[in-house]
């Protein structure tokens, strides 16, 4: 079980940060910086990154940062001093603007057929048409935020928020492997067959996770993904 304690005495207040932010420690080797949504996290892991990169200071002993939802964790060493860390995280974050992002990795091309059972449904919700809904989830170069769910599953952000469209009120028991969804401001492609949720508009081949390929998840946060469409 997570060892979640409360936040360091002594600090700054959370609320200098911009956007505002909470700094828990989580054992004994890491920090979790806790904000409203995902944009708010991006903007974070920018003002941390260049910090973690250069690896100066107390900033050497952080060996990754892990994005979530709402979440940024900051991983450090066993030995490291968190209250120090704790400071550091909280004057870069100070740094953080909303619209910032990391810089962009890799661009992964993936093919699609937007033959999905929902996609309609999507047309409806947004008031665009089938076509024009595949033209935006097409047009844009979605990033990878964060990992989750299932073992290869990312979820990807940054797409047109014409797309923005709730989940589907009846779950399905079983969605097939390579099936593409929208739900709320993200899209996502399902590794392999399980319950979900999501508003499923086409199809892929792609190997999303393989235990042999190194890393195993085709999708790692901060890549690009840009769809491409190759029939209905």
């Amino acid at each position: 079980m997570t060892d979640v304690r409360p936040p360091i005495e002594g600090a700054p207040s959370p609320a200098s940060l911009h956007p505002p932010v909470r700094l828990l420690p989580m054992g004994d080797a890491a920090i979790l910086v806790e904000t409203d949504d995902i944009d708010a996290v991006l903007a974070i892991d920018a003002a941390l990154a260049p910090f973690a990169e250069a690896g100066e200071g107390v900033w050497a002993e952080v060996d990754d940062l892990v994005p979530a939802a709402r979440t940024l964790l900051v991983v450090a060493r066993p030995t490291t001093d968190l209250t120090a860390l704790d400071r550091a995280v909280r004057a870069a974050a100070a740094g953080a603007r909303l619209g910032q992002a990391p810089g962009e990795g890799r661009v992964i091309e993936i093919l699609v057929r937007y033959d999905g059972p929902d996609l309609a449904d999507v047309a409806a919700l947004t008031g665009l048409s089938p076509e024009a809904v595949v033209a935006a989830h097409t047009a844009t170069r979605w990033r990878v935020g964060f990992g989750g769910f299932a073992p290869g599953f990312a979820y990807l952000v940054g797409g047109d928020p014409r797309l923005e469209v709730s989940r589907r009120p009846d779950p399905r028991t079983s969605v097939p492997a390579g099936s593409v969804g929208l739900a709320g401001k993200f899209s996502g492609i399902y590794p392999r067959a399980s319950p979900g949720g999501w508003q499923l508009i086409g199809t892929t081949d792609v190997v999303l996770w393989d235990a042999d390929r190194e890393p195993p998840a085709l999708l790692t946060p901060g890549s690009m993904v840009r769809f491409v469409e190759v029939g209905r």
